[in-house]
Parts: C-alpha cells; structure tokens; sequence
C-alpha cells in the first residue's frame, strides 16, 4: 500500500470519528424512542395532577412523552406573579417527577427546544402528526382542534365524566326489591349495570317495583353501592289542551274582578258616609242663619218630653188677709 493511500485512509477514520462524537453530543431524545404507543403530555394535564392516579393504576398503556417546551412553558409560569398559577405551575413540574419515578411507568423527555415560537399548543399538533403521536390534554380548544386535524386525543374529563355514578343524589328511578339486606326492614335491588340499590323500610315489597330516591351512593374497590329511600308514585299529570289553558285564565280573572269589586264597595260606601256630614254641615248653618232672631227655635218632633213637667207660675192667695177682713167685718157689726 502506497503512503497516499495510507494518508487517506488515515483523513477518512479521523472524518468518521468526528461524525461520530458529533452525533453523540445531539440530544439523544430529539426523535421518540417510545416502541408502543407515545402519548404526548399537554400542559394543562400535568397542572391538573390526576395523570398521577391513573398511571398509578396501571390504565396507561403507552409511553407518557413530555416535551421540553411543555417543561419551558411550566417554569415561565411558575416564575409569574399570580400567585394561583405559580402554585399550579409548580405542581405540574412536581408531577413529572412524581411520574419518572412510579414503576411501571415509561416517561421520556423529548428535547424539541425550551420555547416554542409558534405555541405550545402547535408545537404538539406537529409533534403529534410527525410522530403519529396520541395528545392527552385537558384543553377544550386543543382538543377541537386534534380531531379536526385528524388527531386522536385523550381526555381526562371525559374519562371522569365516562366514570361518574348513573344516580346522583335526589334523583328518581323504578327498582325491583329482589331481597332482604342486611337490616330486617331494608330492601335491596340492582340496576342493570349490577349496582347493588339498598332501600331503607322496603322489606315488605319484596317481589315489587317501587319507585325509590338516591341518597348517597358509595365508590369502593369491591364496587358502587347506594342508598335510597321508597317514596309514593305520584299520578302523570294529564296535559292541558288549549282550551282548558284558555278556560283557567278566564275563570281566574273573573275571580280578580270580583274580588276587586267587593273590595272597593265599602271603600265607597265609607267615602260617602264621610263626605255626607260634611255636606249637611253647610245646609244647617245656612237655615239657621235664615230664621228670624225673635222666633223661638222649633223643638225636634222626635225629641222626646222631659219627665219632670213644670207648670206655669201662679200668683199665691195670701189666706191671713182674708180672714183679718172678715173678723174685723163681725166686729162692726
């Protein structure tokens, strides 16, 4: 072999080597590694924390991919001022290291860049189609926008809305009592997704359909369970017919208008009775006035005679001066 073969030889391992120790130095999570599914992790879920519960149950089924411009946009709200979002922002970061660390859980931290330019949310809709990526977001708009877009995406609301009991407290529903609880006067029935329905002071309808209300319902390991109490069937309503609607209206403004007119009667009767003495006050002064002042007032013919009469004076006899005369009458005699 020539020297000037040797000395290329030579160039071509030391370009090689180069190339090489260059190719190490690139971020080796530039491109997911994720053999299975890759989920990519939005920010809003990891602020949320209930990612936590879930893969703690082993629900998963993929790779958790977190991208560092979602890392990038949690430490520049954890650096606001808002109180409320700095804590939240704090939170999701607690809950990445709270994920990296669970067994059985596979996270990776994808280096696409510390900020992304165009938004986070835009950065994982071109992650998402790069990759064939699912999104797991907590985000309305987000989510809108994926399935649009043709992107499957993954909510954990609906997943908690999927969950959520059929029943809430104070609702209404038929149940067949099929046997005895616990108590001797508790009734028990199922629904048909199998949950078991306690009814209190139901054990004499045993065999029965009843109609029952919820009132607490218990989530455990074993299964749903609720309670309920038996209340009366109330009878359907039967439905109003225009003319009946129209009927109703015209009996009850008939009763207004009667009961306004029996209202106002004795208002009118007092305002007359008030306003006729005022009336008669005038005409009798103006009689008076019209009487001579010599003549005597004419009594009422109503009133009535006192009962102590008084006759008129009479001129007293004086009986001693009679009979001085007459004895002075014998004596001249």
């Amino acid at each position: 072999m020539e020297t000037r073969d040797i000395v290329l030889l030579a160039v071509t391992l030391i370009i090689l080597g180069e190339v090489s120790y260059l190719l190490a130095k690139l971020p080796k999570s530039s491109v997911i590694k994720a053999k299975d599914r890759a989920i990519l992790v939005d920010t809003s879920v990891l602020m949320d924390g209930r990612i936590t519960n879930i893969a703690a149950t082993g629900f998963i089924g993929g790779t958790l991919v977190v991208p560092r411009s979602v890392i990038g946009e949690l430490q520049l709200l954890a650096d606001q001022a808002d109180a409320d979002k700095r804590a939240r922002a704090r939170h999701g970061l607690d809950v990445v290291s709270t994920l990296q660390g669970m067994d059985g859980v596979e996270v990776e931290i994808l280096q696409d860049g510390s900020k992304a330019a165009e938004g986070v949310d835009e950065r994982l809709l071109t992650l998402a189609k790069r990759h064939s990526a699912v999104i797991c977001t907590l985000d309305f708009n987000l989510n809108k926008v994926a399935v649009v877009e043709g992107i499957k995406v993954l909510n954990i609301n609906e997943l908690a809305q999927s969950l959520r009991m059929q029943h809430l407290p104070g609702e209404h529903m038929m149940i067949e009592l099929t046997q005895k609880g616990q108590d001797s006067h508790q009734g028990v029935g199922y629904l048909s997704d199998g949950t078991m329905v306690v009814v209190e002071q139901s054990n004499k309808y045993i065999g029965q359909t009843v109609q029952v209300e919820v009132v607490r319902s218990l989530q455990t390991a074993a299964g749903k369970m609720m309670f309920a109490r038996r209340v009366e069937r109330q009878a359907p309503k039967k439905a109003e017919t225009p003319a009946m609607v129209a009927a109703k209206t015209k009996s009850s403004g008939r009763s207004r208008r009667n009961e306004n007119s029996e209202n106002t009667k004795p208002k009118r009767a007092e305002s007359q009775s008030q306003q006729q003495p005022k009336q008669q006050r005038p005409q009798q002064q103006a009689q008076k006035q019209q009487q001579p002042q010599n003549q005597p007032a004419q009594k009422p013919v109503n009133q009535q005679k006192p009962r102590a009469v008084y006759h008129a004076s009479r001129k007293r006899v004086n009986h001693e001066d009679s009979l001085l005369q007459l004895v002075d009458s014998q004596k001249d005699e």
